[in-house]
Protein backbone atom coordinates (compact mmCIF):
# COMPACT_ATOMS: atom_id res chain seq x y z
CA UNK A 1 0.00 0.00 0.00
CA UNK A 2 1.85 3.29 -0.81
CA UNK A 3 2.19 5.48 2.22
CA UNK A 4 -0.72 8.25 1.70
CA UNK A 5 -2.75 5.41 1.22
CA UNK A 6 -3.01 4.58 4.34
CA UNK A 7 -4.54 7.64 5.41
CA UNK A 8 -7.30 7.20 3.64
CA UNK A 9 -10.63 6.73 5.68
CA UNK A 10 -12.79 7.45 2.45
CA UNK A 11 -15.80 5.21 2.88
CA UNK A 12 -15.85 4.97 6.94
CA UNK A 13 -17.75 6.19 9.49
CA UNK A 14 -16.94 7.98 12.68
CA UNK A 15 -18.67 9.41 16.13
CA UNK A 16 -17.73 12.62 18.09
CA UNK A 17 -19.24 13.56 20.80
CA UNK A 18 -18.11 16.85 22.51
CA UNK A 19 -18.31 17.84 19.34
CA UNK A 20 -20.14 21.03 18.35
CA UNK A 21 -17.29 23.15 19.44
CA UNK A 22 -13.41 22.89 20.07
CA UNK A 23 -11.52 20.19 20.13
CA UNK A 24 -14.44 17.60 19.20
CA UNK A 25 -15.49 20.09 16.13
CA UNK A 26 -11.77 19.70 14.57
CA UNK A 27 -11.78 16.30 15.04
CA UNK A 28 -15.10 16.20 13.28
CA UNK A 29 -14.08 18.43 10.30
CA UNK A 30 -10.91 16.35 10.05
CA UNK A 31 -13.39 13.05 9.76
CA UNK A 32 -15.45 14.75 6.77
CA UNK A 33 -12.54 16.35 5.02
CA UNK A 34 -10.85 13.43 4.87
CA UNK A 35 -14.02 11.60 3.59
CA UNK A 36 -15.85 9.60 5.89
CA UNK A 37 -19.67 10.20 7.15
CA UNK A 38 -19.71 11.74 10.85
CA UNK A 39 -22.21 12.23 13.47
CA UNK A 40 -21.34 15.32 15.57
CA UNK A 41 -22.77 14.78 18.88
CA UNK A 42 -22.94 17.24 22.02
CA UNK A 43 -25.02 17.66 25.08
CA UNK A 44 -25.46 21.54 22.94
CA UNK A 45 -28.19 19.49 20.61
CA UNK A 46 -28.21 22.88 18.34
CA UNK A 47 -24.70 23.70 18.31
CA UNK A 48 -23.91 20.14 16.76
CA UNK A 49 -26.77 20.60 14.24
CA UNK A 50 -25.24 23.96 13.53
CA UNK A 51 -22.07 22.40 12.60
CA UNK A 52 -23.47 19.58 10.98
CA UNK A 53 -25.72 21.36 8.77
CA UNK A 54 -22.63 23.68 7.61
CA UNK A 55 -20.73 20.61 7.05
CA UNK A 56 -23.27 19.73 4.49
CA UNK A 57 -23.44 22.11 3.05
CA UNK A 58 -19.55 22.08 2.16
CA UNK A 59 -20.35 18.60 0.67
CA UNK A 60 -19.14 16.98 3.08
CA UNK A 61 -21.91 13.98 5.11
CA UNK A 62 -22.50 14.54 8.41
CA UNK A 63 -25.56 14.21 10.92
CA UNK A 64 -25.95 15.22 14.16
CA UNK A 65 -27.48 13.96 17.55
CA UNK A 66 -27.72 15.85 21.10
CA UNK A 67 -26.01 13.59 23.77
CA UNK A 68 -25.18 13.99 27.39
CA UNK A 69 -22.34 11.34 27.65
CA UNK A 70 -22.86 10.92 31.60
CA UNK A 71 -26.35 8.97 30.69
CA UNK A 72 -25.25 5.92 29.54
CA UNK A 73 -29.00 5.00 28.28
CA UNK A 74 -28.39 8.61 25.91
CA UNK A 75 -25.00 7.14 24.64
CA UNK A 76 -26.37 3.68 23.29
CA UNK A 77 -28.95 5.32 21.77
CA UNK A 78 -26.53 7.34 19.94
CA UNK A 79 -24.47 4.96 18.54
CA UNK A 80 -27.73 2.52 17.84
CA UNK A 81 -28.71 6.10 15.58
CA UNK A 82 -25.43 6.84 14.19
CA UNK A 83 -25.19 2.50 12.78
CA UNK A 84 -28.85 2.98 11.33
CA UNK A 85 -27.69 6.21 9.44
CA UNK A 86 -24.36 5.02 8.23
CA UNK A 87 -23.92 0.67 8.21
CA UNK A 88 -22.01 0.68 11.10
CA UNK A 89 -19.17 2.22 12.91
CA UNK A 90 -15.38 2.62 11.93
CA UNK A 91 -13.85 5.34 14.56
CA UNK A 92 -15.06 6.70 17.35
CA UNK A 93 -13.41 9.82 18.84
CA UNK A 94 -14.26 9.97 22.90
CA UNK A 95 -14.02 13.53 23.55
CA UNK A 96 -16.78 15.49 25.75
CA UNK A 97 -14.99 16.41 28.72
CA UNK A 98 -15.60 19.43 30.84
CA UNK A 99 -13.90 21.55 33.61
CA UNK A 100 -16.21 22.17 36.24
CA UNK A 101 -14.19 24.99 38.48
CA UNK A 102 -10.62 26.74 39.03
CA UNK A 103 -8.00 24.89 40.47
CA UNK A 104 -6.15 25.79 43.81
CA UNK A 105 -4.03 28.41 42.16
CA UNK A 106 -5.52 30.80 39.45
CA UNK A 107 -3.03 31.75 35.99
CA UNK A 108 -1.88 34.59 38.15
CA UNK A 109 -0.63 32.31 40.78
CA UNK A 110 -3.15 32.97 43.50
CA UNK A 111 -4.94 30.63 45.70
CA UNK A 112 -8.62 30.24 44.74
CA UNK A 113 -10.56 29.56 47.87
CA UNK A 114 -13.03 27.35 45.94
CA UNK A 115 -10.65 25.26 44.44
CA UNK A 116 -9.01 23.70 47.68
CA UNK A 117 -9.26 20.32 48.67
CA UNK A 118 -10.75 20.65 52.37
CA UNK A 119 -13.82 23.23 50.42
CA UNK A 120 -14.10 21.61 47.08
CA UNK A 121 -17.82 21.39 46.18
CA UNK A 122 -18.45 17.86 46.06
CA UNK A 123 -20.94 18.14 43.36
CA UNK A 124 -18.37 19.87 41.22
CA UNK A 125 -16.63 16.65 41.86
CA UNK A 126 -18.98 14.15 40.94
CA UNK A 127 -19.99 16.11 37.34
CA UNK A 128 -16.40 16.37 36.74
CA UNK A 129 -16.24 12.40 37.09
CA UNK A 130 -19.57 11.50 35.19
CA UNK A 131 -18.31 13.29 32.22
CA UNK A 132 -14.38 12.80 32.20
CA UNK A 133 -14.55 9.38 32.89
CA UNK A 134 -17.25 7.56 33.34
CA UNK A 135 -18.76 9.48 29.54
CA UNK A 136 -15.50 7.88 28.28
CA UNK A 137 -16.23 4.38 29.79
CA UNK A 138 -19.49 4.57 28.40
CA UNK A 139 -18.63 5.99 24.66
CA UNK A 140 -15.72 3.63 24.03
CA UNK A 141 -18.01 0.39 25.83
CA UNK A 142 -20.71 1.62 23.16
CA UNK A 143 -18.37 2.04 20.19
CA UNK A 144 -17.02 -1.41 20.99
CA UNK A 145 -20.27 -3.02 20.95
CA UNK A 146 -20.87 -1.88 16.88
CA UNK A 147 -17.22 -2.48 16.13
CA UNK A 148 -17.55 -5.91 16.75
CA UNK A 149 -20.29 -6.54 14.72
CA UNK A 150 -18.79 -8.75 11.64
CA UNK A 151 -19.10 -7.85 8.04
CA UNK A 152 -17.28 -4.81 7.27
CA UNK A 153 -13.09 -6.10 6.54
CA UNK A 154 -13.66 -9.79 5.35
CA UNK A 155 -16.41 -10.81 7.92
CA UNK A 156 -14.03 -9.93 10.31
CA UNK A 157 -15.03 -6.55 13.14
CA UNK A 158 -12.31 -3.85 13.72
CA UNK A 159 -11.64 -0.03 14.46
CA UNK A 160 -9.96 3.08 15.97
CA UNK A 161 -11.33 4.45 18.81
CA UNK A 162 -9.42 7.76 20.00
CA UNK A 163 -9.85 9.42 23.58
CA UNK A 164 -9.26 12.88 24.55
CA UNK A 165 -6.86 12.67 27.60
CA UNK A 166 -4.76 15.79 28.72
CA UNK A 167 -1.26 16.51 29.86
CA UNK A 168 -3.10 17.34 33.05
CA UNK A 169 -3.53 13.43 33.50
CA UNK A 170 0.43 13.36 33.39
CA UNK A 171 1.55 15.86 35.41
CA UNK A 172 0.07 18.21 38.19
CA UNK A 173 -2.14 21.62 36.33
CA UNK A 174 -2.84 23.43 40.05
CA UNK A 175 -4.87 25.95 37.86
CA UNK A 176 -7.06 22.73 36.35
CA UNK A 177 -10.21 21.75 38.83
CA UNK A 178 -9.12 18.97 41.61
CA UNK A 179 -10.90 15.97 39.50
CA UNK A 180 -9.84 16.62 36.23
CA UNK A 181 -6.88 15.62 36.53
CA UNK A 182 -7.19 12.24 38.30
CA UNK A 183 -10.54 11.75 35.33
CA UNK A 184 -7.71 12.51 32.70
CA UNK A 185 -5.67 9.83 34.36
CA UNK A 186 -8.19 7.22 34.28
CA UNK A 187 -8.81 7.58 30.93
CA UNK A 188 -5.12 6.71 29.86
CA UNK A 189 -5.07 3.64 32.19
CA UNK A 190 -8.06 2.78 30.43
CA UNK A 191 -6.81 3.31 27.02
CA UNK A 192 -3.70 1.01 28.13
CA UNK A 193 -5.91 -1.93 29.65
CA UNK A 194 -8.32 -1.73 26.51
CA UNK A 195 -5.58 -1.82 23.86
CA UNK A 196 -4.34 -5.05 25.48
CA UNK A 197 -8.51 -6.70 26.07
CA UNK A 198 -9.67 -5.34 22.04
CA UNK A 199 -6.09 -5.89 20.15
CA UNK A 200 -7.86 -9.69 19.67
CA UNK A 201 -11.01 -7.97 17.55
CA UNK A 202 -8.49 -5.64 15.67
CA UNK A 203 -9.91 -2.68 17.56
CA UNK A 204 -7.56 -0.12 18.51
CA UNK A 205 -7.63 2.44 21.22
CA UNK A 206 -5.54 5.19 21.68
CA UNK A 207 -5.30 8.69 23.18
CA UNK A 208 -4.33 12.09 22.34
CA UNK A 209 -3.41 14.18 25.44
CA UNK A 210 -4.10 17.64 24.43
CA UNK A 211 -1.86 20.75 26.31
CA UNK A 212 -2.99 24.40 26.02
CA UNK A 213 -5.33 24.46 23.05
CA UNK A 214 -7.65 28.08 22.63
CA UNK A 215 -10.89 25.94 23.23
CA UNK A 216 -14.34 26.90 25.29
CA UNK A 217 -13.33 24.27 28.25
CA UNK A 218 -13.01 26.43 31.47
CA UNK A 219 -15.60 29.15 30.33
CA UNK A 220 -13.25 29.61 27.02
CA UNK A 221 -10.89 31.81 29.13
CA UNK A 222 -8.11 31.96 26.65
CA UNK A 223 -10.65 33.24 24.44
CA UNK A 224 -11.39 36.04 26.61
CA UNK A 225 -8.73 37.27 28.59
CA UNK A 226 -5.83 38.78 26.13
CA UNK A 227 -3.38 38.88 29.53
CA UNK A 228 -3.84 35.17 30.52
CA UNK A 229 -3.44 34.45 26.69
CA UNK A 230 -0.34 36.19 25.92
CA UNK A 231 1.25 34.68 29.54
CA UNK A 232 0.37 31.21 28.36
CA UNK A 233 1.87 31.91 24.81
CA UNK A 234 5.15 33.65 26.44
CA UNK A 235 5.63 29.75 28.70
CA UNK A 236 4.88 27.43 25.53
CA UNK A 237 8.39 26.40 24.34
CA UNK A 238 6.73 26.49 20.60
CA UNK A 239 5.71 29.70 21.30
CA UNK A 240 2.03 30.22 21.47
CA UNK A 241 -1.15 27.87 22.42
CA UNK A 242 -2.60 26.16 20.01
CA UNK A 243 -5.21 26.50 17.84
CA UNK A 244 -7.59 23.26 17.35
CA UNK A 245 -6.85 23.03 13.62
CA UNK A 246 -3.40 22.09 14.73
CA UNK A 247 -5.29 18.81 16.08
CA UNK A 248 -6.51 17.55 12.84
CA UNK A 249 -3.51 15.53 11.27
CA UNK A 250 -2.99 13.57 14.72
CA UNK A 251 -6.60 13.08 14.29
CA UNK A 252 -6.26 11.78 10.79
CA UNK A 253 -3.44 9.34 11.59
CA UNK A 254 -4.60 7.49 14.77
CA UNK A 255 -8.23 7.33 12.52
CA UNK A 256 -6.82 6.01 9.71
CA UNK A 257 -4.54 2.57 8.56
CA UNK A 258 -1.62 5.01 9.35
CA UNK A 259 -1.30 3.93 12.78
CA UNK A 260 -2.58 0.13 12.48
CA UNK A 261 0.76 -0.73 14.56
CA UNK A 262 -0.80 1.60 17.22
CA UNK A 263 -3.22 0.92 20.24
CA UNK A 264 -2.80 1.27 24.08
CA UNK A 265 -0.75 4.05 23.37
CA UNK A 266 -0.91 7.83 23.93
CA UNK A 267 0.63 10.82 22.08
CA UNK A 268 1.42 14.06 23.93
CA UNK A 269 0.35 17.62 21.81
CA UNK A 270 1.49 20.23 24.06
CA UNK A 271 3.97 22.52 22.49
CA UNK A 272 6.46 21.36 24.89
CA UNK A 273 5.04 22.17 27.64
CA UNK A 274 5.69 18.86 29.63
CA UNK A 275 9.38 19.46 28.25
CA UNK A 276 10.43 23.03 29.94
CA UNK A 277 6.96 25.17 30.63
CA UNK A 278 8.95 26.40 34.11
CA UNK A 279 12.26 27.20 32.37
Amino acid sequence: MAILDRFDIRGRTALVTGAASGIGLAYAEAMAEAGAAVSLTDIDGEGAMREATRLREAGFEARADQLDVSNSDAVAAAFDAHAKAYGGLDIAFANAGIDTGAGFWNPAGHRNPEGQVDTYDPKRWDKSISVNLSGVFYTVSNAVRIMKQPGRTNGRSGGSIICTASNAGLVTEPIVGLPYMPAKAGVLHMVRALGLELAEFRIRINAIAPGPFVTNIGGGWLKKDPVARKAWDAIVPLGAVAETDQLKPLALLLASDASDYMTGSHVVIDGGMMLGKFQ
